[in-house]
């Protein structure tokens, strides 16, 4: 299977498509932004400083200084980008009265990286202070991880005229099945409750295909995969804790 991150790391070998390379890259990125902003602020930056460092330590990966790095046999980006993440701010504390952060590449406007960042998640102030900046960074990965999956959803939904049916559905893809009101939600959407019960399995089944789409793209290895969302879904579960 290749995934963005396996084509990558097949640049990397000098046997790929560089152009094609670096939008797969890109689309990796703007899974991590969130995870990296929230790394750098809890180290105690202020927002500014954070954002400066998050669009410079962006820009280092885009031109290609992580991929020098990078190590085939570690097959998680969600791994390498945190290591790179914390091998940067060491370095940036030593050069930052030596020139100037930002750079001369502009990964995405901070107007259109803030547009995206209230998360569709539920994850209480209390936990996100108290956790420490590698399970922030986790725990802002995984949220985002989940948000792009459910926006996939929403939008192939939207396409076949079912807006209204995942606005009602969406919120029960991993509730437990004694957790269902079956019959609130038939009467909600005006359908049969074994029409409910249909097209929830089948929203379930999408979402779950969906979800494990975007964690595949941040592995080489598929056999990854499993792995990386048991660990996605561990960290959600802590957070709601």
């Amino acid at each position: 299977m290749t995934t963005r991150w396996s084509i990558v790391l097949s640049c990397t070998d000098s046997q790929g498509d560089e152009e094609k390379a670096h939008a797969a890259l890109a689309e990796l990125c703007k899974t991590y932004w969130r995870p990296v902003f929230a790394f750098i602020c809890r180290q105690g930056h202020s927002v500014p400083d954070a954002q400066d460092l998050t669009q410079d330590f962006f820009a280092m990966v885009l031109k290609g200084r992580l991929l020098q790095r990078a190590d085939r046999s570690r097959g998680r980006f969600r791994s390498l980008v945190l290591k790179a993440l914390q091998n940067f701010l060491h370095d940036a504390v030593d050069k930052r009265h030596a020139r100037k952060r930002g750079g001369d590449i502009q990964f995405v406007s901070w107007d259109d990286w803030m547009a995206e960042a209230p998360s569709q998640l539920s994850i209480s102030a209390d936990v996100l202070d108290s956790l420490p900046p590698e399970r922030l960074f986790d725990l802002r990965w995984a949220a985002t991880v989940v948000e792009h999956a459910l926006r996939r959803l929403r939008e192939e939904c939207e396409a076949k005229g079912r807006r209204r049916l995942f606005q009602v559905l969406s919120g029960y893809l991993t509730a437990e099945r004694d957790e269902v009101a079956y019959a609130n939600l038939a009467t909600a959407l005006g359908i049969a409750e074994t029409a409910v019960r249909k097209q929830l399995h089948n929203m379930r089944q999408r979402y779950r295909s969906l979800l494990r789409d975007e964690v595949a793209h941040t592995v080489a290895d598929p056999a990854d995969v499993e792995d990386e969302i048991r660990h996605l879904c561990a960290t959600l579960a802590a957070g709601a804790n």
